[in-house]
């Protein structure tokens, strides 16, 4: 799945736990993405499922347009090695996803935040945006059913749920509980197993749908930046569309490649 991300940054000591007055604000000039987005469906026995997957994106890959659901890239207060510019991370997205599918799209909300969010305030977002403001899914009969939001994630992902000093419980049970996960298995790993061990996660367990990687892929997003440098080609490793939009900008080719970085040099 290229590079899910943990919830972050190792906890501090007096962090904040997840509150439902978590929500961070719009952007300006944000709106919501709808516009490959059912508003209705014909068989209403079936619940609408729409699938969120956070991560850095930088930059986006093949193997992360084999994912489906919306793409949420991070903000630029995520701590993290390779990091472009949230503004280009966006944009090399949407001209992966704009023209090539029917399904996939952006949203732009956490990677505009003033601040880092954290993925159960994410969730949240979602569900206000596709339960409360759209009013969730339209059936034959006119009625309306709350949309399921599930968080999509790798293996690595979910063991790193497992560790204290990145996720904390309260979020653990707000996103496993209130919304749910799809895990994509990568070979050799076993998801299970690592469920059994896990108190919080296995309470969760019936929100934990796992679905195994059929076909390998180790595109990384790190395999693309380092080519990057090493000037080697990334054909056929990203969209076209984002390889002119890397080297018309001149991402990942200089030694610029965490977020003080960013924010402190002029960039481009």
């Amino acid at each position: 799945m290229g590079e899910p991300i943990t919830d972050g940054i190792p906890r501090q000591d007096g962090a904040e736990p997840y509150t439902s007055n978590s929500q961070g604000t719009p952007p300006p000039g944000y709106s919501f993405p709808t516009h490959k987005l059912a508003k209705s469906m014909q068989d209403s026995s079936k619940t609408p499922l729409v699938l969120v997957a956070c991560g850095s994106y930088s930059p986006v890959t093949y193997l992360h347009l084999r994912m489906f659901g919306y793409f949420s890239p991070v903000s630029d207060y995520y701590q993290k090695e390779g990091l472009a510019p949230a503004v280009h991370r966006v944009r090399m997205c949407e001209l992966a996803t704009e023209t090539s599918s029917t399904w996939l799209m952006v949203d732009s909300w956490e990677a505009l935040q003033p601040s880092y969010q954290r993925t159960a305030v994410v969730l949240d977002h979602f569900d206000e945006e596709l339960n409360g403001n759209m009013g969730g899914m339209v059936l034959p009969d006119g009625e309306t059913r709350k949309i399921q939001i599930l968080l999509l994630a790798g293996g690595d992902l979910i063991e790193s749920m497992g560790r204290k000093d990145v996720w904390a419980s309260e979020d653990l049970h707000h996103i496993l509980g209130q919304f749910g996960c799809m895990v994509i298995e990568r070979t050799g790993t076993d998801v299970w197993e690592f469920l059994l061990s896990h108190d919080i996660l296995y309470e969760h367990k019936d929100n934990i749908h796992v679905v195994k990687q059929v076909i390998y892929n180790d595109i990384s997003s790190t395999k693309v930046r380092l080519f990057v440098k090493r000037k080697m080609s990334i054909k056929y490793l990203v969209p076209d569309a984002v390889m002119r939009y890397i080297f018309d900008n001149l991402l990942y080719s200089k030694k610029l490649t965490r977020k003080r970085d960013y924010v402190s040099y002029a960039f481009d």
